[in-house]
């Protein structure tokens, strides 16, 4: 399978879900089952999933959204506990890299990582690398194994997963204000990142962190 950011693969396994009912969602019955508030950005999804030819072009404003012939099964044997969400009770999907002003490096094909329920959210949650220096006096290292719950909301201080311009995916803290949104570092090398609201999608919030100390 062709890599995907981790919204468009929620969204991709949620109509293979669908379809395994026999259904095709609208837009809206899409939104509520990924608990998502932004209509707009869940219909981005959309058009990049049909742009990657995963989804059929809708055809009528009253017609469910419909995998691509095909992909109406599950997904490749090595990929087939995402798609059916089933991870077991300990582990979440590891599902790319992150790194500051860079898309996140979304891989192929998830890897299931073992992580206790205490370090989980109260929703659907994924595991990203973190690369780069930039959150280091948090005690978010180079390396280390974030937690992510995935939402499209946040409070002002949550460490968060910004999506800016649909393109450039950064882990800051939040600061959101009526003249648009900051996103700080915890680094004194880095500056604030100042982002217009209508530029930036939250795509998940940090719950939990685990590290790897053996050579």
């Amino acid at each position: 399978m062709e890599a995907l950011t981790p919204h468009q693969r929620r969204v991709l396994e949620a109509l293979q879900r669908f379809a395994a009912e026999g259904h095709a969602p609208s837009l809206d019955e899409l939104a509520e089952t990924l608990g998502l508030s932004s209509r707009g950005s869940l219909h981005k999804h959309i058009r990049a999933l049909e742009a990657a030819g995963y989804v059929k072009p809708a055809r009528g404003r009253h017609r469910g959204i419909r995998l691509a012939d095909g992909l109406e099964g599950s997904f490749p044997p090595e990929d087939e506990a995402a798609a059916t969400g089933s991870w077991g009770p300990d582990t979440l999907p590891l599902l790319g890299r992150i790194a500051a002003g860079q898309p996140i490096e979304a891989l192929a094909h998830p890897e299931p990582v073992e992580v206790p329920q205490a370090l989980r959210g109260q929703g659907e949650c994924y595991v990203l690398e973190v690369k780069g220096d930039s959150m280091q006096d948090a005690g978010i290292l180079d390396g280390d194994w974030v937690v992510i719950e995935s939402r499209s909301h946040a409070s002002n201080g949550d460490v968060v997963v910004a999506l800016i311009n649909g393109e450039e995916a950064t882990l800051k803290r939040i600061e959101q204000t009526p003249d648009g949104v900051l996103l700080h570092a915890e680094n004194p090398a880095y500056n604030p990142l100042t982002v217009d609201a209508e530029a930036l999608e939250i795509q998940g919030v940090l719950v939990g962190q685990m590290r790897r100390y053996a050579p």
